[in-house]
Formats: structure tokens, sequence, C-alpha cells
């Protein structure tokens, strides 16, 4: 006989073995949705005594930076030997007050001594040559004239034979032989006497031309003489202006080669600032720009005169002029701290500074909640920044609390819990 099977009804229906697979699809959702609607931030407890909260405020941005530099002279002359030598003497000390002549060094030349010496024997055998060589040649000067006067004397006298032999031979008197022989003497004298003439002349011109050489040559040794004692007066080392000695790295008894660089006089007249600058700024810093610092109570004005393009351990330089009077009683090496002027302020949105940007480059911020309770990763935009501000450019609105204290020890904490 056959049973009927009642069907379940309720609850019995419910945990049923036909009701399994529905359940197993509730369960299914129900581990979606918590994938999908729970809480993935990571958390962190933090002491708030430990925190540095700060507000976000809104206004004026004065786009400056704070740098320091130091005070040297506007002019500085290297000091360096124009010959090389020993040190014998030093005469002036270091940091000493000179005037433009003095001697500071003292060197000796063992080697120029010698050219000295060498130059005098050639200019003094040189002039020897010269006297020798210009009595020689007035002796054959006086020589050649002695053989003209003879030859002219000579001239005379066949031509009065020569005048007497033609009118005894015109009267018949004389063979015409005589007479030729008187005429041909009478040529012969005068054409010697042309030769001689011609040849002092020669002479004179060779003389002349030979002397003017050899007094230039002379004139040329003589001045090399007083080069070379030039060059002995060089060792003296001699402050080119007035001013301060500032530097003198020399000992005595130390071999200088010429060109050394051994020091430096300062011009005390006036003076410039010479500052550092991170290279991050090296795009934004120009010429004339302006910046100022205080002292004693007043505050000066400078400007940028020159930026050097060379980037050496991540700073360029720049040197600053005094835009006004400069201040009274400053010393070479005086460290100020400047402000160094950008741009132009602006309104902007402002948090300030904290070591919380060495983490996150301004990038993102852990903003607190208006309870106070906790502190939340958010990102932001940060721009330019100023020795106390840092201009927001999004992510945040005035009157929000962020930390701007250090985020080492958050690590990746998306959510702090202040306690």
């Amino acid at each position: 006989m056959d049973r009927k099977i009642e069907q379940k009804k309720g609850w019995r229906l419910a945990v049923s073995k036909k009701a399994l697979p529905y359940w197993g699809g509730v369960l299914l959702l129900v581990f979606v949705a918590w994938l999908v609607f729970r809480d993935n931030s990571k958390k962190l407890r933090a002491q708030a005594d430990n925190i540095t909260i700060s507000t976000v405020t809104q206004g004026e941005f004065n786009d400056y930076i704070r740098i320091s530099g130091q005070v040297v002279p506007m002019t500085t002359i290297q000091l360096s030997p124009l010959e090389g030598g020993v040190v014998q003497k030093i005469v002036t000390e270091e940091g000493s007050q000179v005037h433009e002549g003095d001697v500071i060094l003292v060197l000796s030349n063992e080697t120029l001594d010698m050219q000295i010496l060498n130059a005098e024997a050639d200019l003094a055998e040189k002039e020897n040559i010269l006297r020798n060589t210009m009595i020689s040649m007035e002796q054959q000067k006086l020589s050649l004239q002695q053989e003209k006067l003879q030859l002219q004397m000579e001239v005379r006298r066949k031509k009065r034979t020569y005048d007497s032999q033609k009118e005894l031979f015109n009267d018949g008197l004389i063979a015409k032989e005589a007479w030729l022989q008187a005429e041909e003497e009478y040529q012969l004298a005068k054409d010697r006497l042309q030769l001689v003439e011609n040849r002092a002349k020669q002479d004179s011109l060779y003389r002349s031309v030979e002397i003017r050489q050899m007094r230039e040559s002379l004139e040329n040794m003589r001045q090399n003489m007083l080069m070379i004692r030039r060059r002995k007066d060089n060792l003296n080392i001699k402050a080119p202006i007035d001013g301060e000695l500032g530097l003198l790295d020399v000992e005595l008894g130390q071999s200088l080669a010429a060109g050394t660089k051994i020091g430096q006089i300062n011009n005390m007249e006036s003076y410039k600032i010479e500052a550092k600058i991170d290279e991050h700024y090296i795009d934004r810093v120009t010429a004339g720009l302006e910046a100022s610092f205080e002292r004693q109570g007043e505050r000066h004005r400078l400007h940028i005169r020159k930026v050097y393009p060379e980037v050496r351990e991540g700073k360029f330089k720049a040197d600053f002029k005094f835009s006004d009077e400069q201040p009274e009683n400053i010393r070479t090496g005086q460290t100020f701290y400047l402000n160094l002027q950008l741009g132009q302020p602006v309104e902007a949105v402002l948090i300030p500074r904290g070591t919380f940007y060495q983490k996150t480059g301004g990038k993102w911020i852990y903003v607190v909640s208006a309870d106070g309770k906790q502190a939340v990763k958010r990102e932001v935009r940060i721009g330019r920044q100023n020795p106390q501000y840092y201009e927001v450019l999004e992510g945040l609105e005035p009157g929000e609390k962020v930390i701007t204290s250090s985020y080492d020890n958050y690590g990746e904490s998306d959510v702090l819990i202040l306690r």
C-alpha cells in the first residue's frame, strides 16, 4: 500500500534539501556585498600629544625664500708673483691695511740674478765692439780723406803739365807723343780721384747703415737690460691698490712659481653679499630681484647683481648689491639672512610649513575630522612655498585642520585614530 507523502510548509520548507541552493545564492550575494561595501582603509592609532595640527587659512601669500649670505668685498684683486722665486721676507702680515705700492713680500731668484749679470756682460761687450768699430771706421775715413787730398794735388800737377805740354806742342817745340802722354797721365789722375771719391761716398753710406744697426742692437740690449732689471724689481710683491690684505698663504723659504695665487687685496670701500641658493629655484632667480634683511632694527634693501650659472653640491651662487647705503661697521665674512622676493604677493589658501612635506612631497596630507578623533589621508596639490607657508592649489578649504608634523611613523596608513 502506497504511503502519501506530506508536503513541507513554513520553516520546514526553508530548511529542506530543495532550499539549500537558494541559501547558497543568498550567502554568496551577502559575501559579495560585504566585499564591495567594507572599509578597506588601513588604520593606525596615533598619540595626539605628539602631533602638530594646523588650520588651513585664506590669506596673502608672500612669494619669497630665506637664504643666508656672507659679506665679501665688491672688488678683490688677486696677488700673484710675476716672477718665480723663494720667499725671503714677509713684510706685511695678513689682515693689515696696505696702500698702493707697499711691499708685501720679498722673493729671491738666483737664476734671474745670473741673467742680469750675463745681460750686463753682453751689453758691455757690445758697447766695446761698437766703440772699436766706430774707431776703425773713423780711421778708414781719415785715410780716404788723406788719399783724396793727395790725388787732388796730383790732378792739379798733372793738369799743369798737360797745359804746358799742350802749349809747347802747339808751338811745334815738342813731339805729339809727349803731349799725348801728358794728357793720358792727367786723365788717369782724374779717374783715380773720381774712384776715391766714389769709394768714400760708398763707405760713408755703409758706415752710417752699419753704425745705425749696431746702435739699434745696442739700444735693444739696453731695453732688454732694463726689462731684466724690472723683473728683478718684480721680486718685490707690492699692493696694487689701497685696501686690506685679506689673505696671504705663504711661508718663509717657500718656492713660488710665477702666477701662483698667494693672497688677495680687498677694497674696503664697498661690499656685496654672496649667497648660495638651492638649485630648485635656479629658473626663478634672475638679476634684478630684490631682497632685504634687518640689522640693528633697520631694514636694508638689496638687489641681485649677478647670478652664476654653475651648480655645485645642489646650490648655485648669486651676488647681491646694496640698493641704498650699505650698513656701517660691516666686516668681511659676516653672515646675514636675506628674504629674497621671487614674486608679488597673491591671495591664496595657506597651511603652515611642516615636516610632513618631506614624506608626501606636497601630494597628500592627513585632514583631521570635525570631532578631532581621526585624520584621513587626502590628495592635495601644493604650489609655491616660503619660510612660513605652503600655497595650496587644490584639495583643502579654509577652516579645515591638517596634520603638519612628521609622517615618518605612519607608514602607508589611510586613517589615523587620534587618542
